[in-house]
């Protein structure tokens, strides 16, 4: 499938009086079409669960964001490429009217991924010589919040490949397994870092791209706490379900014990036992599970359960976000070419590590508005506010989110029984 070198797209030269919105849509749009280089139609049509979405869907519904939030809005007498499409490729936005319904979006065979590809170049072309004028604060806004959204969609894209592709008794591989240098090291040992309590500022504040779930900053009130290390690690999931994590009722909250029991769920997502070893399928295929890598795949009820069962407990989203406030935001991103978590095999001491990239992070907190939090005006105000319901926040990143994308005051919300992401935790506890 799609080579390892081709999953973003080298840094293109162009005329140097391009405006810098213009080289940044160029890269994000060139991005998500490296990751359908080598899909057949088919591969891009299936649906394979509700929660998914076909690659050729996101692929037309990131080119409508544009055309109906900017194009339509911004260029004199705009002409859509085909009407029909606004019906198709409308996400969830109830101030554009109908759409096709989600669970459904597998049944799209036409258009073709061809005609959706020329799709994407027709507003290409409309947005190259838009993004050519001059912009205003609020307009470069807009198509910088449709990048982002865009980002959102291509890891969205990977992970329902995924899923997508586990459905398949082939387990056919996404893309072929890189060569891995043998590393003698063992993986760090997990410490315990100690955090002071404190009236902490959390959330967005100032310069920089961020959503609007992300702010208002405010003050929080923070006990003395700690967090591990490392995020926690297939091996000691291993002990989690040697030790009949699974089949234990008190670990569990009522509605994850009832979701384990009506489910069947004896693992993580994609793990398959084979003659008394683990495997997971990847978006590198089918490969034996990696103790020292850490766990993901793994649902909020799992997350708290086995948090339960290491006599510790998740850590709130403002203690995450305070913790990582002042670490670099890099770590195994969709750059790094790995499209799963790797093991840390840097001998740091005394530091938090891997708290960006490699895996989402579940934490203690429901995705609830900020003290003074506003959703913005029109349709696009529907983006984060309308759910802010029944949902957990995750914090960090993961192996197949672009880099570019994250920071610390990101959140992250799936529901709690969600696990087709690359989820994992990281374990936090009182001082």
């Amino acid at each position: 499938m799609t080579t390892a070198s081709a999953l973003l797209p080298a840094t293109a030269s162009h005329p140097p009086q391009e405006p810098a919105l213009l080289s940044q849509y160029r890269h994000v749009r060139a991005a998500t079409e490296m990751l359908v280089a080598d899909l057949s139609d088919a591969d891009a049509t299936v649906q394979s669960m509700d929660d998914a979405s076909p690659a050729k869907w996101h692929l037309a519904h990131t080119s409508w964001f544009f055309e109906e939030f900017v194009l339509g809005a911004r260029v004199p007498d705009y002409e859509p490429v085909d009407p029909q499409y606004r019906y198709l490729f409308n996400s969830y936005y109830e101030a554009v009217g109908a759409r096709h319904p989600r669970p459904r979006r597998g049944l799209l065979t036409r258009p073709s991924l061809d005609e959706i590809l020329a799709y994407r170049e027709a507003i290409d072309e409309s947005m190259f010589s838009l993004l050519m004028t001059a912009q205003t604060d609020d307009e470069a806004a807009l198509i910088t919040l449709g990048l982002h959204h865009e980002q959102q969609h291509q890891e969205l894209l990977l992970t329902d490949i995924l899923h997508l592709f586990a459905q398949n008794p082939l387990r056919p591989a996404y893309a072929p397994e890189l060569v891995v240098p043998v590393v003698a090291d063992p993986r760090p040992a997990p410490e315990w870092i100690r955090f002071a309590g404190d009236i902490v500022s959390v959330g967005h504040g100032g310069d920089g791209f961020a959503f609007d779930c992300e702010g208002p900053r405010h003050q929080v009130l923070l006990r003395p706490y700690a967090l591990c290390s490392h995020p926690v690690s297939n091996r000691q999931w291993f002990e989690f379900i040697e030790d009949g994590g699974y089949q234990t009722a008190g670990l569990w909250l009522s509605d994850g014990w009832r979701w384990v029991c009506d489910n069947q769920i004896e693992a993580p997502l994609y793990w398959e036992a084979r003659d008394g070893t683990w495997w997971q399928m990847s978006l590198r295929g089918m490969h034996p599970v990696d103790p020292d890598s850490p766990v993901t795949h793994v649902s909020f009820f799992e997350a708290d359960a086995f948090a339960r069962w290491a006599e510790r407990r998740l850590p709130t989203e403002a203690e995450w976000e305070h913790a990582a406030r002042n670490l670099p935001a890099t770590g195994n991103f969709i750059e790094g070419r790995s499209l799963r978590p790797l093991p840390d095999r840097q001998n740091t001491s005394g530091v938090l590590r891997q708290m960006f990239g490699d895996v989402w992070e579940w934490t203690a907190s429901a995705f609830l508005p900020y003290p003074g939090f506003r959703p913005s005006t029109g349709a696009v105000g529907e983006y984060n506010g309308k759910f802010m319901s029944s949902q957990m926040v995750l914090r960090g990143g993961s192996c197949v989110t672009p880099e570019s994308h994250i920071r610390a005051t990101y959140r992250n919300f799936f529901y709690p029984q969600q696990r087709w992401q690359f989820t994992g935790l990281r374990l936090a506890d009182d001082v």
